[in-house]
């Protein structure tokens, strides 16, 4: 018999958060798409998400309404990758791609369970909507992110995390990013990004 053992670890992990105020449109169009798939899927999928309505996890292959804010993710995930990671994946032949999307639609009271999203390399809240009173994204260890209209939160996905209950409600799209082998050049939207 093998018996594994586990040693505990303290490393530094980075939240990665901006503003996606310069592709509002996308913002409005991801938006969108949560309504309609709430109008074709209106049971909310099963999940740690406590919240009046979660769209099904694969909603960007069900509307194409989340590819223009999926591609601009994914051109920041890179970014940030080389950026603050030293991880050049396009010299790797990797690339970063959405294997999960889904909305959330979060009320008065509602919730999300501790949880993580590994194995995902990066995973991402976008809040479309967020009242000032609204519940803040919670890490281990006490670390909180208050949600403002518009806010990107990128995170590895390892990181546990919760949405204690809410006052004020809020919309969100989330995404979990995984690296893939790719040989091909893939489309990227230009974004101009900075270090802040």
């Amino acid at each position: 018999m093998i018996q594994l053992l586990t040693v505990p670890l303290s490393a530094q992990l980075n939240i990665f958060v901006c503003s996606l105020a310069p592709i509002q449109d996308q913002l409005v169009l991801a938006r969108q798409g949560i309504d309609e798939l709430r109008e074709k899927h209106p049971d909310s999928t099963p999940s740690n998400v406590k919240a009046v309505y979660m769209s099904p996890w694969h909603s960007h292959k069900m509307t194409d309404k989340f590819n223009p804010l999926c591609s601009s993710v994914t051109t920041i995930a890179t970014w940030v990758s080389q950026t603050y990671l030293s991880a050049n994946l396009e010299a790797l032949n990797l690339s970063l791609v959405v294997t999960d999307c889904w909305g959330i639609l979060y009320d008065k009271a509602d919730h999300t369970i501790k949880h993580n999203h590994f194995p995902a390399d990066f995973a991402c809240s976008i809040y479309l909507e967020a009242d000032p009173d609204c519940a803040p994204l919670v890490f281990d260890g006490g670390v909180k992110v208050q949600p403002v209209p518009g806010m990107l939160v990128m995170f590895p996905g390892i990181l546990n995390h919760e949405v204690p209950a809410t006052e004020g409600k809020r919309t969100v799209v989330a995404m979990n990013l995984n690296k893939l082998a790719t040989f091909e050049k893939l489309q990227k939207p230009t974004l101009e990004l900075t270090q802040g």
